[in-house]
């Protein structure tokens, strides 16, 4: 259990989606592997494919083949629009803390490095959707995170500042992009990519269940 530290002055929630509020992992990682197995049999392991996990496809699949990396993130896609609803699911405690968070008038957004089709259908299958009056996906802005300009066009459409915002998330990318937008920023421990690693980045909180953060800004829940 982290010591907490009450975040003041804070209104406004902004989350990742995928690693966050949604366990997408074995979905993403079989996607990968469809993919990977498919195009270089036997190069990619799976600690290999975790580290692919946080960036946007295009990034990931350029640095893998240039050339080819248009097709691998159409057979990507296909691979995960055919199997994600039976591979999704949220994570412990997020439905209670959006559910409390929305009732108590806080202003709640999504900021996602996926595509819009795929994040609202994750929204939807994990009952999520109506909690959140922004999302800000992969097809409304020119650069994802870490740029800032994702969070800054979710803060825009909640009518919400940078020093009365939080960015949580379980990627570095999530962290920093929360420091380039001037909002704090929440780590979750249970990042595939690992506390210590996400730690590094200095998140101003961690948690270790989604309801943590409701302490750390001063939510009483009934």
């Amino acid at each position: 259990m982290h010591e907490r530290r009450l975040l003041m002055n804070i209104n406004t929630v902004v989350f990742d989606l995928e690693g966050t509020l949604v366990d997408t992992t074995e979905l993403i990682l079989a996607s990968f592997q469809h993919v990977l197995e498919a195009h270089a049999p036997g190069r990619f392991r799976r600690e290999d494919m975790i580290s692919f996990i946080g960036p946007s496809l295009n990034e990931t699949f350029q640095k893998i083949d240039p050339e080819n990396a248009a097709t691998l993130v159409e057979a990507y896609q296909k691979h995960n629009r055919e199997h994600h609803d039976d591979l999704i699911k949220e994570y412990p405690g997020v439905d209670e803390t959006v559910a409390t968070l929305a009732a108590q008038g806080w202003k709640l957004g999504v900021v996602t490095t996926k595509r819009k089709d795929m994040a609202y259908r994750g929204l939807e299958v994990t009952g999520l959707l109506p909690y959140f009056s922004t999302i800000v996906t992969f097809n409304d802005v020119s650069k994802v995170k870490p740029d800032p300009e994702p969070i800054e066009k979710a803060l825009s459409a909640l009518e919400a500042e940078g020093h009365e915002a939080i960015m949580v998330g379980d990627s570095y990318h999530d962290i920093l992009a929360g420091k380039n937008a001037g909002t704090k920023t929440a780590g979750v421990s249970w990042s595939i990519k690992g506390e210590d690693y996400l730690r590094t980045f200095q998140p101003d909180i961690m948690l270790d269940v989604m309801t943590d953060l409701l302490d750390y800004v001063g939510v009483k829940t009934p």
